[in-house]
């Protein structure tokens, strides 16, 4: 494969899974590249997800690194994607920041996905109307085209759960973001009807944290968790604290897991999060 100047968010976490392997081996780059009859500089390529490897070379890989781990593996070469056509957040490269993509695309590659939000309706359910008061509240204005590719770009993060495979998918929402009248009463109570039908997909799930909750873990951010085939490969974006970056490490997944598990605990069952919307929507 050749290299790739703007390597996608799976390209660069392939290629952090594959440093990974390296160091556990005990190798530097010098002998990794010893042993798989290669160049340094290609090494560190892969490990950056600047340099493309096909399947059959992450299999070289891990036997020459001496992992037995097999479902690991299979992960790994199911992430090298030479086979697969691109993603429909591609026709936004050009328009939009590579961090609007990657997560488009973290999310359709998850085999599950955990969400909190506090103040907004989640993107994978935001109808246009809402997007659109969204991103046009921005200071300073967007620029007109990349105004409308943000809105088009959110409205499409849908697909991941319209898909004959669509993953599990649960979110915990803050009452607060059920109440903000973003775009006016009659765009919330879209909005609303909008995520009540969501809810009725027999992989969504979605709880309401009442504002009498009080305080909870996780309340200054939103969280998107992204479970990964195998759950060394889990995922973390948390709006407060990753700045648009992806975490990856053990404790740091572990952490906002367990953010999670709290929020679900405190959170209203899924039956009286549908009641709660339903009052909102009567009272607009």
């Amino acid at each position: 494969m050749p290299p790739r100047s703007n390597p996608s968010a799976r390209q660069q976490r392939l290629g952090a899974e594959l440093r990974k392997l390296r160091e556990d081996a005990g190798l530097s780059t010098e002998q990794a590249a010893a042993l798989l009859d290669t160049k340094r500089t290609v090494i560190s390529s892969t490990e950056a997800g600047r340099h493309g490897v096909s399947p059959e070379r992450v299999r070289r890989i891990a036997y020459v690194y001496e992992c037995t781990d097999r479902p690991l593996i299979d992960a790994l070469v199911a992430m090298c994607g030479s086979d697969q056509p691109p993603g429909w957040w591609e026709d936004f490269r050009d328009t939009l920041p590579s961090t609007f993509l990657d997560v488009a695309e973290l999310e359709w590659h998850a085999a599950a996905l955990r969400v909190s939000t506090i103040t907004h309706m989640p993107g994978q359910f935001q109808t246009e109307a809402y997007a659109r008061a969204l991103f046009r509240a921005a200071i300073p204005p967007l620029p007109e085209a990349e105004f409308e590719a943000r809105v088009a770009h959110r409205v499409q993060r849908h697909q991941v759960l319209d898909r004959p495979d669509a993953p599990p998918y649960e979110l915990v929402i803050h009452e607060g973001a059920l109440r903000t009248q973003v775009g006016g009463p009659a765009a919330l109570r879209a909005q609303l009807a909008h995520l009540t039908e969501a809810a009725a997909r027999p992989n969504v799930t979605i709880q309401a944290i009442p504002f009498t909750a009080g305080a909870f873990p996780g309340s200054g951010q939103s969280i998107l968790y992204a479970h990964g085939a195998v759950p060394r490969l889990d995922t973390v974006l948390a709006d407060r604290v990753t700045a648009g970056e992806f975490l990856h490490a053990d404790a740091h997944v572990r952490t906002f897991g367990l953010q999670l598990d709290e929020m679900q605990r405190i959170a209203l069952p899924p039956e009286k999060t549908l009641d709660l919307m339903h009052t909102i929507a009567s009272d607009l």
